[in-house]
């Protein structure tokens, strides 16, 4: 007997011992696996843009807490015990039992909020006595898991509020237009009698009966001491809503990037700002609407935070329909980049010291290697001062500086800038690199503004004697985190903050003569940096501008690549760029890094460090490397007769009556063309005929061809080769220049140096000689007729 009770003990405690098992694995891991919305909020939590579920139902993701007005609501009207009981009301069940008996019907369920909970993971519409205890006994166990808050927030998150709308995050934002944190009590009553009859939100009916379930529900909680008096009144005033509203629709492209990231389904807390998202947007809309008329479809506008790099406003694209590609995000999509990489190259060369503020650069017509790049302009001004240059976005000079850079080294610096576009190797974009060569992002490339910015201001704010951290150049964000730019601090970074204030300084202008529109001057009362690009075919137009506090980038264009008349970036992308600086609020300027800048005397005309030769003397302030670079070459000292007029030596004249002075002299070809546009600028007298200088300037030079040129002569309707124009200059404007082709004389030119003929294929040698015996010799090869 004791044997058979110990087996039965047994037995039952194996059995108890399972049904706890059961019991206590009953509750499935995860709760709810419904699919949500993506949800992105701005910086301060306010609703951004949202996308419907994969189901279809605007299911927003649980949130961290339930408003308490409709914590109050719920329970008032749902659960009265919630907070008393372990997951199931006896007292409500056996109410619901009777009355259910009373009525020959179910006309009361007496569940819980837990129950409900557990009811509505289940997805299960039966609602038998057979259900109901399983939902009992689930409702139990969940309270063992979650606490009271826990299944709150579960319940509202997923609670049916009529059509298509789930969970209380999007009822309010579709019936209301703001956030469950902003209810009013009347609108916490309206939602909170939803859940068990959903259907009442058809607001086209029932409205008396919803006015009239949630004015009931009102007075409960008034006489319950949950409302005063005063409240009360203004709840039942309050309005049902008419339709539902649309959710808000800010910062689309960046939910739809967000998502494509890996942050699909989730509450996306993002950096941005959703008032100045607003408003950006709307400037650009405003824009778009005058673009559209020169069939311009397309703009994006990216505004970071210069201390964070976090973006405060992303608008990827204009609303310009899906005829126009209004779904692609302009802000990750690689984009000819025109002139809107020149000032890092040359903020490089002025950290090397390999130019100054205004040194001259060559603007002469150039050809490499096939490679014949041109000013926007089709012109050439001979020389130009590298601050110029860059002002006027010239693409030969740039070319020049970048020769002497190398294309080599100023890829890498842009990859270490924050440049992640650049796909293929340096020599595949060759001298093109800084003139469009390249495509690039808007959002790394306003990124490398602002981390340039970012790194001139960050010099002043560290404290010791090394005071660069390299992390300062740093991609962009767009969600609300740390960033991590704890190191080491090094004597150097990628461009030093004098390299970088000097480059801002020449920048700031708003005056632009700009050679790819024309003049323009724009009005702004704050100081910004700005540059902007045009790609070749007038496809893209770039506008970035920068001060201590914000980096804000510009693109206009066409989605699909279409160039457009007018298409450039200070005719289109320029005037948007300053109307949204407008939004931002005004900043100081940056301070002047005086300990890595040294005033040293310059010549006024070369730019360049003066010599004892230079007449006019200027002070600019330079970096360390520029202490060293080249001393003025332009001004030589030259031998004249005592009137002036012709250049002698003391061969032909006696040194008691030379009269030497310091010239400015450019190369020939520079001359040429610098001549014409700078009337100060006087040409070397000729040498009088007596007088025979073996050591005189080159006097002479051949703009067209080229060294080892390849020349292309076409065949004419008839049938005959056709003939090509060859072209020189000369200092002197009276010189007679003698043309001579493989050794045979060809003909003359005086003043206007232009000689047209037709070589047949092949090599060729060129010789030109002037009325003086310089000779001038250039080979160049026929390819085709």
């Amino acid at each position: 007997m004791k044997l058979i009770l110990r087996k039965w003990k047994l037995i039952l405690l194996l059995v108890g011992a399972g049904l706890v098992c059961i019991y206590f694995f009953s509750l499935p891991k995860q709760l709810f696996k419904d699919p949500y919305s993506t949800v992105l909020e701005d910086r301060h939590g306010q609703l951004l843009s949202a996308s419907i579920a994969p189901d279809g139902q605007w299911r927003f993701p649980e949130g961290d807490g339930v408003n308490p007005k409709f914590e109050k609501a719920i329970t008032a009207v749902e659960d009265k015990r919630f907070w008393d009981h372990q997951g199931v009301d006896m007292r409500a069940l056996a109410r619901a039992l009777r009355q259910n008996i009373q009525a020959g019907r179910i006309v009361s369920g007496g569940s819980t909020l837990t129950m409900q909970v557990i009811r509505l993971s289940r997805k299960n519409g039966s609602r038998n006595l057979f259900q109901k205890t399983i939902e009992t006994i689930l409702a139990t166990r969940a309270e063992l898991r979650y606490s009271k808050k826990e299944i709150l927030s579960l319940f509202a998150a997923h609670a049916p509020f009529g059509g298509n709308v789930v969970g209380i995050e999007a009822a309010c934002w579709r019936y209301f237009g703001r956030s469950s944190q902003e209810l009013s009590w009347g609108e916490a009553a309206l939602l909170a009698v939803l859940p068990n009859n959903p259907a009442l939100i058809h607001l086209a009916r029932n409205r008396d009966r919803l006015r009239g379930k949630r004015d009931r529900l009102l007075r409960k909680l008034f006489e319950g001491g949950e409302i005063d008096e005063v409240g009360y009144r203004l709840a039942l005033s309050e309005p049902i809503p008419g339709k539902p509203q649309s959710l808000p629709r800010l910062a689309t492209h960046l939910l739809d990037r967000a998502s494509q990231e890996g942050l699909r389904q989730h509450i996306i807390r993002s950096s941005i700002d959703r008032e100045l998202q607003s408003r950006a947007e709307q400037v650009l809309e405003d824009h778009y609407q005058h673009l559209k008329g020169n069939h311009i479809f397309n703009a994006a506008a990216l505004i970071i935070d210069v201390k964070t790099g976090q973006a405060l406003a992303y608008i990827g694209n204009s609303k310009s329909g899906s005829d126009h590609q209004e779904g692609v995000d302009i802000i990750r999509s690689p984009r000819s980049t025109g002139s809107i990489l020149k000032p890092f190259l040359y903020a490089a060369l002025l950290d090397e010291g390999k130019i100054l503020p205004k040194t001259l650069l060559p603007d002469v017509p150039l050809l490499i290697n096939g490679f014949a790049p041109k000013n926007f302009s089709k012109q050439y001004d001979g020389a130009v001062a590298a601050d110029q240059a860059l002002i006027r976005s010239l693409n030969v000079p740039t070319v020049h500086e970048l020769r002497e850079f190398r294309y080599e080294k100023f890829y890498d610096l842009l990859q270490n800038i924050g440049m992640m576009s650049l796909k293929e190797p340096a020599d595949h974009y060759g001298l093109t690199l800084a003139l469009g060569g390249a495509e690039g992002s808007l959002w790394d490339i306003t990124g490398m503004y602002a981390s340039g910015a970012r790194t001139l201001v960050n010099y002043f704010e560290r404290p010791g004697k090394n005071k660069y951290n390299k992390k300062d150049f740093h991609s962009p964000g767009y969600l609300i985190e740390h960033s991590d730019t704890d190191g080491d601090l090094e004597p150097s970074s990628f461009l030093s903050a004098a390299s970088l204030w000097l480059t801002f300084e020449t920048l700031k202008d708003l005056y632009r003569p700009g050679e790819e529109t024309g003049w323009r001057h724009f009005n702004s009362s704050k100081a910004i940096a700005w540059k902007t690009g045009t790609s070749f075919g007038l496809r893209d137009g770039w506008a970035i501008g920068v001060n201590p506090s914000y980096a804000v980038g510009v693109w206009v264009g066409n989605a699909d690549g279409e160039g457009r008349p007018g298409l450039t970036g200070t005719e289109t992308a320029a005037p948007l760029l300053f109307d949204i600086f407008s939004l931002l609020p005004g900043h100081t300027w940056f301070q002047k890094p005086q300990s890595e800048l040294y005033p040293i005397p310059v010549c006024s005309l070369s730019g360049q460090r003066a010599s004892g030769h230079c007449e006019k003397i200027d002070t600019a302030m330079i970096s360390l490397a520029g202490l060293s670079s080249a001393v003025c070459k332009f001004h030589q000292l030259v031998h004249l007769s005592e009137d002036g007029k012709f250049r002698v030596h003391s061969e032909c004249e006696p040194m008691g009556q030379l009269k030497t002075v310091s010239w400015f002299v450019l190369p020939p070809v520079q001359e040429y063309y610098f001549k014409s546009k700078n009337l100060f600028y006087r040409s070397l007298p000729p040498y009088r005929r007596d007088c025979i200088d073996p050591s005189a300037v080159v006097s002479m030079d051949l703009i067209y061809p080229k060294p080892n040129s390849k020349v292309f002569l076409p065949v004419q309707l008839d049938g005959r080769p056709g003939s090509t124009m060859f072209e020189a200059t000369h200092r002197n404007s009276s010189a007679v220049v003698y043309w001579h082709l493989d050794g045979q004389f060809l003909g003359s030119t005086r003043k206007t140096h232009q000689f047209s003929f037709a070589p047949v294929n092949g090599k060729h040698h060129l010789t030109l000689v002037d009325d003086s015996g310089e000779t001038l010799q250039r080979p160049f090869i026929v390819i085709s007729h």
